[in-house]
């Protein structure tokens, strides 16, 4: 599995609210999260590609991500690879952690 640069993924989920429906699992594409003690946590997160299915998914509000960032803009935006590959888009790494993870 393709994992994104290391400890960068925005990616956040609030206990307090999570009710342990289990939607944010059901959606995400890569596995990312797990349910434990009847409440969603994060289990991958470098594997995160940021394409916010959790959060909108997310009846209880508990899952926020910053999308527009990471790995799945740059895919979608259509070079083919993530910000992390030779092919690089700048708007994937546009976020402030993620300062100086593409070649220009």
């Amino acid at each position: 599995m393709f994992l994104y640069l290391k400890d960068v993924v925005s990616l956040r989920i609030d206990a307090e609210k999570c009710t342990g429906c289990g939607f944010c699992l059901n959606v995400c594409p890569r596995g990312v999260l797990a349910l434990k003690n009847r409440k969603a946590v994060v289990v991958v997160k470098d594997a995160c590609l940021e394409c916010g299915a959790c959060a909108k998914n997310c009846p209880a509000g508990a899952v926020t991500v910053q999308t527009g960032v990471g790995c799945a803009t740059a895919l979608l935006q259509g070079n083919g690879e993530c910000c992390c590959g030779p092919k690089t888009t700048p708007s994937c790494c546009s976020a402030p952690e993620k300062k100086g993870c593409c070649k220009k």
